[in-house]
């Protein structure tokens, strides 16, 4: 046998950790069936065992093509020998695990919803540890350009996601089935009355906070009211009072220019007649001259 690359190698390893877990779950399927009493639920679990019997042989034939073995020991030298090794040495222990809880899982829980609830949750745990197997394998597969590993990988995980999704739903149903089952119909009730009883103690406390929000909210608008009213009020008088102080200094200030204005007509006044009695003087002074000066002659 020729010697596998490290990429397949690689692809080898993890295709035998997703067949080991496939291998492990066809046993803890079969051991959940055979407990099942729900009939929608069993056929589905039912399915699945078929769906993951095909995932086994899918990925034992990938394996075989990349020149390897599922379940296999030694394929090469050095380390890689002791790698594989404990691949298949975990994926016998694994399926060897799943064949012990089955007598476990079936003494799990006080009745049968309690049994079909508590192993609806190991289900969905384990669809989910395969939803990381398998999108590990494919994005791997992706990078080093193997898409029909991909492509295989892709195929699978959907899968196990619709699987993943049914028991999302059906863990609920189980949980409300056990406490029909193990719960007095009196404490149910109770229960929902005292779960009423408390959304009606927080509605009515909601709504007196409300009411009390409300009037103290009222008392503020009218408090701001009134505070706004006696300052519009300040604001009016103090306008007012700016006015008539803006009126009187006005008026002081037109008498004043007023009474100026008087005082200088008045000046002007003095000053035209102090020119004419002034010219009135010079003209007396002129006739005394001429009257002089025709004596004189006279008395020549």
């Amino acid at each position: 046998m020729a010697d596998i690359n490290a990429r397949d190698t690689k692809l080898i390893q993890y295709l035998n950790e997703a067949y080991g877990k496939e291998k492990e779950l066809e046993t803890a399927l079969q051991a959940h069936i055979a407990m099942t009493t729900k009939t929608p639920y069993r056929k589905r679990l039912q399915d699945h065992l078929k769906e993951t019997k095909g995932h086994a042989r899918q990925v034992e034939r990938r394996i075989k093509q990349l020149g390897g073995k599922a379940e296999a020991g030694p394929i090469a030298s050095g380390p890689e020998v002791l790698a594989d090794a404990a691949i298949g040495i975990k994926a016998v222990a694994s399926k060897a695990v799943a064949a012990a809880q089955g007598p476990l899982h079936a003494l799990r829980g006080t009745g049968e919803a309690e049994k079909m609830l508590k192993n609806a949750r190991t289900e969905y745990h384990n669809e989910f540890a395969e939803i990381g197997f398998y999108a590990g394998i494919e994005a791997f597969a992706d990078s080093v350009g193997d898409k029909d590993t991909a492509k295989l990988a892709r195929g699978i995980r959907r899968e196990e996601e619709r699987m993943a999704k049914f028991l999302e739903k059906q863990i609920p149903q189980l949980a409300k089935a056990v406490a029909r089952e193990e719960v007095p119909a009196a404490e149910r009730r109770n229960g929902r009355s005292s779960s009423r009883r408390a959304s009606s103690a927080r509605r009515s406390s909601s709504r007196s906070g409300s009411s009390s929000n409300g009037s103290s909210s009222g008392s503020r608008k009218r408090s701001s009211g009134s505070t706004s009213a006696r300052s519009s009020s300040a604001r009016s008088k103090s306008g007012s009072t700016a006015r008539k102080s803006s009126g009187s200094t006005a008026r002081k200030s037109s008498g004043s220019t007023r009474a100026s204005s008087a005082r200088g007509k008045s000046t002007s006044a003095r000053s035209k007649s102090g020119s004419a009695r002034s010219k009135s003087t010079s003209a007396r002074s002129k006739s005394g001259s001429s009257r002089a000066g025709s004596r004189s002659r006279s008395s020549r």
